[in-house]
């Protein structure tokens, strides 16, 4: 699942992804078990309440490395084509 990251259309971060998602375009939610959970747990609530799918259990370092970028990420989300 990890490999969708790099090569799907995506966002990366709290506050794209909140966007995304909020705008109907949020199609599954990557967040880390590392993350600040102030950060991730309204986020989590966000996906629950619009039925979008989350996957947890990467670290903040293996999400960033998936997706493509030189640092951790708390966030990523698979937008909808």
């Amino acid at each position: 699942m990890l490999s969708e990251l790099r090569a799907k259309e995506k966002v990366i971060g709290v506050k794209q992804s909140r966007r995304a998602i909020r705008d109907g375009l949020a199609r599954q939610v990557f967040l880390a078990t590392d993350a600040d959970p102030a950060l991730t747990a309204p986020l989590a609530e966000q996906c629950r309440s619009h039925g979008i799918p989350v996957e947890t259990g990467r670290t903040m370092r293996e999400l960033g490395q998936a997706a493509g970028i030189q640092v951790g990420a708390a966030v990523v989300t698979l937008l909808n084509k």
